[in-house]
């Protein structure tokens, strides 16, 4: 018997201030990667499907972003004062859905 699945895992890779394309305002945006690997006998093999999006958080609407512009926006948030990316984790965060 071959026990094999799937596992999600979520990691924060910035927190930015931009403009909602959903509500509209100025407000702290979480851009995120989703990693999704296949699993055999439960140990996490390959991933075989990643995907950027980033989250406001006054309103909550999520936007898929291309892993480019993810990119683009990671060096944005490296060139804040401080050069500090805010919110950026060494383990990634399990999303109990995914």
């Amino acid at each position: 018997m071959i026990i094999f699945g799937t596992k999600g895992y979520l990691y924060q890779l910035a927190i930015l201030t931009l403009v909602c394309r959903h509500c509209g305002n100025p407000a702290a945006h979480t851009l995120r990667k989703r990693v999704i690997k296949f699993t055999l006998f439960f140990v996490p093999l390959f991933p075989f499907s990643t995907t950027y999006a980033t989250q406001c958080t006054f309103c909550g609407a999520e936007q898929e972003v291309t892993k480019e512009w993810a990119e683009r926006l990671q060096a944005q948030a490296a060139g804040a004062p401080g050069g500090e990316v805010y919110g950026q984790s060494q383990q990634p965060y399990q999303h109990p859905g995914v």
